[in-house]
């Protein structure tokens, strides 16, 4: 069996959607043919810690662990927060609105911690690896980001040794949703973009998790051999749905974080009036907010009067997540109203797909979240603006539940599992490393 190292910030016990794709792809990837070695710190900063996802590990799986140091305990007591405050990623405030001591936090991380707060574990992490390599040979190197600084220690190492490295990015780099609000100054933005354009043209080989995504890549190095492998769900997490009790509520569901970006005023507008329009759904109506949400998020429930019909949970364990997913009537999937918003695809698209249950999107028609919701049927979805749209959407949803006949679709989801997108990353690597000898 062929070995191939990961280098990756997130794994268990941390939770979240940055540590699932690897998890679930380190599961199945034995049966290709590759035995994974895993490279991770110690002692990552996470903003939630996930017990569940460690029975998906292997237990006889390597993991190398060494300390990382980060800045993020000045961060904490310049903002005036406990040493155990949580730090999400992507900009969400959960208590308060943003302060002018987070705004200069925000310059600060986006000028001085380039490509990210994680900088620092680049040298000792390629001075480690390169050692441990010569006395433990792997045939393939992968690595995964954002961090972005996986991809850079990847890439010392690749340079000190010589083993085909292939640089996965599960969401862009100079293209992700927030790097506008990063205050870049224009020797910060070119810093970015120069180690963007050293990954993308020295990596053996790039994956990235979208087709546009893909194309972006493409315009920005060059290079012709960029591979698409997108993220996906484990259909054993869904053994049991055939017997999954549905809620007796007309529940409509949120899972994962919701921050400004991903805020939907036009969904909160359009509930409003489907609810003016219908007492049997004034009766029946739940909006369920499962994970973190920016402060914003709850402003704007007050303001379209929606308290009363809105439930806000704080993150749960992955297979809790699974637990709501399939319980729900409807699942609601917001895409980031941003300029890169045709790129995103929500890793939690495939797990509502897979729950089969019908999707409530809102995002571009010619995005490429829209093109997989096409692909399997599994829902319906609207722009930032279709007010009308999306009440009759709901309208018809609800009819739906009241008859008993409300239900998803998925068709040919078979290509999105976690088991057979394991089996193209081993094909690719095993392309990588056979032209390597």
């Amino acid at each position: 069996m062929k070995k191939f190292l990961l280098i990756t910030y997130y794994w268990p016990p941390a939770g979240g959607g940055g540590v699932m794709r690897w998890v679930k792809m380190t599961k199945y990837i034995r049966q290709f043919g590759w035995e994974p070695v895993i490279y991770t710190p110690s002692n990552g900063e996470t903003a939630a810690f996930d017990e569940s996802l460690a029975k998906e590990v292997a237990p006889d799986l390597q993991v190398v662990k060494t300390p990382i140091w980060e800045p993020y305990q000045i961060y904490k007591q310049f903002l005036g927060r406990k040493k155990e405050d949580k730090i999400y990623s992507g900009f969400i405030n959960e208590g308060k609105k943003e302060s002018l001591a987070q705004k200069i936090s925000v310059f600060i991380r986006g000028n001085f911690f380039i490509p990210d707060a994680r900088m620092f574990w680049i040298k000792p992490s390629i001075k480690y690896l390169s050692k441990y390599l010569q006395d433990n040979p792997v045939d393939a190197i992968v690595s995964t980001g954002p961090p972005h600084s996986m991809h850079l220690i990847a890439e010392g190492v690749h340079q000190a040794t010589g083993i085909p490295w292939i640089a996965d990015f599960r969401d862009p780099w100079t293209n992700i949703d927030f790097y506008k609000d990063l205050q870049l100054t224009s020797w910060a933005d070119a810093r970015h973009k120069k180690l963007e354009q050293k990954v993308l043209r020295n990596a053996s080989r790039i994956v990235a998790a979208s087709w546009r995504s893909r194309d972006e890549f493409v315009e920005l190095c060059g290079r012709s051999d960029i591979e698409v492998i997108p993220n996906g769900f484990d259909d054993a997490d869904f053994a049991h749905s055939a017997v999954a009790t549905l809620d007796t509520d007309f529940s409509i569901a949120h899972i994962g974080s919701m921050n400004k970006d991903r805020n939907p005023d036009v969904f909160w507008h359009a509930v409003q009036a489907a609810l003016a329009a219908s007492s049997a759904l004034q009766q029946k109506l739940k909006i369920r907010l499962v994970g973190p949400t920016d402060f914003s998020v709850r402003e704007s429930v007050t303001k379209y009067g929606l308290e009363q019909y809105t439930e806000f949970i704080d993150f749960v364990p992955h297979d809790a997540a699974v637990q709501y997913l399939q319980q729900s009537q409807v699942l609601l999937l917001l895409i980031n109203n941003t300029p890169n918003a045709r790129t995103i695809i929500p890793g939690k698209l495939y797990e509502y797909l897979g729950s089969g249950r019908p999707l409530l999107a809102i995002g571009h028609a010619d995005s490429d979240s829209a093109k997989v919701i096409g692909l399997t049927k599994g829902g319906a979805l609207h722009n930032y603006e279709d007010v009308e749209g999306l009440k009759a959407t709901i309208l018809s949803f609800f009819a739906a539940y009241q008859a008993g006949n409300l239900n998803g679709s998925a068709e040919g989801i078979q290509q999105f599992t976690r088991r057979h997108l394991a089996g193209e990353f081993a094909n690719l690597m095993g392309q990588l490393s056979n032209s390597a000898k």
